[in-house]
């Protein structure tokens, strides 16, 4: 790997601190913009889910209580 020879001979620190540090500078804003974009579209899977199956159930209730009157 070439990595390994460019941390080679420098304290544990700036592998393991520094450089995670600099790269969280640099790309903060897209991994943060990346993370929400994720988080957001999980959040609508959810909402969409949840709404699909309170339709469903809805449907079925009053489907089920307004068959023995006949149909719409």
């Amino acid at each position: 790997m070439a990595t390994k020879g460019i941390f080679q001979g420098l304290p544990w620190w700036v592998t393991w601190v520094a450089v995670p540090i600099l790269v969280l500078a640099v790309f903060g804003g897209l991994i943060m913009s990346v993370v929400g974009f994720v988080v957001g579209l999980v959040f609508k899977a959810l909402l969409l889910v949840a709404l699909v199956a309170g339709l469903i159930y809805l449907v079925r209730k009053f489907s089920s209580s307004s068959s023995s009157r006949g149909d719409w």
